[in-house]
């Protein structure tokens, strides 16, 4: 039996939704807000123990250490709180931005306070709360930093100097200040304090650049999702819509056909027996019969209450589905292949679904009338269904256009265009998926899968 195999134009109807994740985008940022957390409460360590031991500097050491703590403390703080189940607020967000805004005006007022290389810190919390909060809280966020900011250029304390590391400061970017300052001022230690800040500026910037990066980023990843995530909600709202407006159709269509069909199926049990010495015709008749008998099943079927849903194993209802098909396509040559794990596990099966596969049945059967072949495939987990039919194939625009409601290739007369819209949407209601595609040789090939459910 030929394989089926992917050929460019492929049409597939799973939708697409790489990079999804179950978590809200607000818990997600508030875990990206603790990460964050916890490389400033290690960048503040290391930024101390430099400072002291690297620079000899004479810094308040205990109570930086007390603010570093504490951030510490709510950095774990945070990594609880994503861990619990009430819903993460815009609110709350801001408020973790606002605490941290908060420590670090702490921090720098003990260094230096606007003094400090970096005071542009400052500007990472303002630009996470402007990638995703609204404008209230983004202005509230601007409003405090600005206030910190301009607190910090009147109250601080100077950031001192470490006397033993300025000959090696002083050389780090020679020149820029003159040899003699007014006042008497050594230009040596000018020069290394110059240097100082300006090292301390490249590190800011360096810092800044490589947390916007990844924490910005991510954010704005977390909204393109949310993006994908709104469009996809509306387009199955759409189709929705498409099927309570098909279901209305189908239910007064069935309530129209009884009685045309209820008078066909009277005649032709008439004329069966006034031609019953005509065996040819009489058999034609018969047929005639069954059919319009078959007809008034499904209109049946379809206007009666949906029958619950049943685990039946994936085998048997392949084999029974195929024997319902074959009454109502007895023209046409079917080649059936199964195989999978034993015990065979069970699939989750209703009427609904019974008419999806129909319905792929033919429109197989429409492009191959001199058979199709159907092979299905089973593991623990999931059932692989496919329909390979001897037609043309589909071509490139078809392949962009299948699926749609009421898009057909069989003409005003054939079909009404929705057989494969019902069945995508079927089948993806029960978790599953659909791929058309062209099969290596000539015609096409229809690729259902399925959840199964263990055998008990």
């Amino acid at each position: 039996m030929p394989q089926a195999h992917d050929a460019p134009g492929a049409s597939r109807y799973n939708g697409d939704m790489t990079e999804t994740s179950t978590l809200a985008p607000q818990l997600r940022n508030l875990r990206r807000l603790a990460g964050l957390r916890a490389i400033e409460v290690a960048g503040q360590a290391a930024a101390i123990a430099i400072a002291m031991y690297g620079i000899g500097m004479a810094l308040p050491t205990a109570i930086l250490l007390a603010l570093t703590g504490g951030l510490a403390l709510a950095a774990l703080f945070t990594w609880w709180r994503t861990r619990q189940p009430w819903p993460v607020t815009e609110a709350e967000l801001a408020g973790h931005l606002l605490l941290d805004i908060g420590v670090l005006t702490g921090l720098l007022y003990f260094t230096g306070g606007s003094t400090n290389p970096f005071i542009t810190l400052y500007l990472l919390p303002l630009s996470i709360a402007a990638a995703i909060l609204p404008a209230a809280y983004t202005w509230a966020v601007a409003g405090a930093t600005l206030a910190c900011y301009t607190f910090l250029l009147f109250m601080h304390l100077p950031l001192p100097q470490g006397p033993g590391s300025f000959a090696l400061l002083a050389t780090l970017f020679p020149g820029g200040l003159p040899s003699s300052l007014p006042g008497g001022h050594d230009a040596h230690g000018a020069q290394a304090d110059f240097n100082l800040h300006v090292l301390g500026m490249w590190f800011n910037f360096a810092l800044s650049v490589v947390l916007i990066a990844w924490f910005v980023a991510r954010m704005a990843q977390s909204l393109r999702e949310r993006d994908r995530r709104l469009a996809a909600a509306r387009e199955e709202a759409l189709r929705n819509e498409q099927l309570v407006a098909l279901g209305t159709l189908a239910a007064g269509a069935a309530h129209e056909l009884g009685t045309p069909l209820s008078t066909m199926a009277v005649i032709a049990k008439e004329l069966e027996r006034d031609h019953a010495n005509d065996p040819v015709l009489a058999e034609d008749l018969r047929l005639l019969r069954a059919q319009t008998e078959r007809c008034k099943a499904i209109l049946t079927n379809l206007t009666a209450r949906a029958e619950a849903a049943t685990r039946i194993a994936c085998e048997d209802y392949l084999r029974q589905l195929i024997e319902r098909w074959q009454l109502l396509r007895p023209q046409i040559k079917i080649s059936t292949h199964f195989a999978g794990a034993q015990p065979v596990p069970e699939l989750t099966a209703e009427r609904t679904l019974d008419q999806a596969l129909l319905n792929l049945f033919n429109n197989a059967a429409d492009v191959s009338p001199q058979g199709i072949e159907v092979e299905g495939r089973w593991d623990t987990a999931q059932l692989t269904l496919e329909i390979r039919d001897h037609g043309q194939g589909i071509s490139a625009e078809v392949a962009a256009r299948a699926g749609e409601a009421f898009f057909t290739t069989k003409g005003p007369e054939g079909g009404l265009g929705i057989g494969l819209f019902l069945a995508n949407a079927t089948i993806e209601r029960f978790g599953g998926t659909v791929n058309l595609f062209n099969r290596e040789g000539g015609g096409a090939c229809v690729r259902v899968t399925l959840p199964l459910q263990p055998s008990i």
